[in-house]
């Protein structure tokens, strides 16, 4: 049964309903597939297994913040080992997730759609019913399948520390 929250996130001046629970530093990431262009179902722990995985959670790439912090986690991920991993994970249609990426020129961040089963919204605590799309936050998940760092934004509207998830993630290597 899929926990319902109240008193999480703020979407104006009234409380969003939040499906899931927060996940913590310390345990298994919880496996989620989503879909990528074309439709094409993809397991992003699966995928990237025993490399480390950044996972950063955005409402949608169509907005000032969200558009910024994936630009700027491609920019990173050019700078970056290929032992880590950088997805973006949006309820944003999979063609449309393909049209903006084309037009930023991401080329280093795999970004793929939530929008179907929003499997990955609810087992992350992410999921905001009245808009349907995910509250931002940003994790880790080490080579052994753990999360070694969550990030759950207070407002939708923040960016997180980017310098901190990087230095996280090049921690999280060993």
């Amino acid at each position: 049964m899929t926990t319902i929250r109240t008193d999480v996130l703020k979407l104006g001046d009234k409380f969003a309903t939040i499906y899931g629970d927060d996940v913590q530093v310390g345990q298994p990431a919880p496996e989620f597939t989503s879909v990528a262009a074309g439709w094409a179902s993809v397991n992003p722990l699966q995928e990237s297994r025993g490399k480390v995985i950044i996972l950063s959670a955005v409402p949608s790439l169509d907005t000032d913040v969200c558009d910024r912090e994936t630009r700027r986690f491609n920019e990173e991920a050019a700078k970056l080992s290929d032992d880590i991993v950088i997805y973006t994970i949006s309820t944003d249609f999979p063609m449309a997730q393909k049209r903006w990426c084309g037009a930023a020129g991401v080329e280093k961040v795999k970004v793929v759609s939530d929008v179907l089963e929003a499997e990955f919204g609810i087992k992350y605590g992410l999921l905001i019913k009245e808009r349907r799309y995910l509250r931002r936050a940003v994790f880790i998940v080490g080579r052994d399948g753990k999360l070694t760092y969550v990030n759950y934004l207070p407002a939708l509207g923040d960016e997180p520390n980017y310098d901190e998830v990087i230095a996280e993630a090049k921690k999280a290597l060993g």
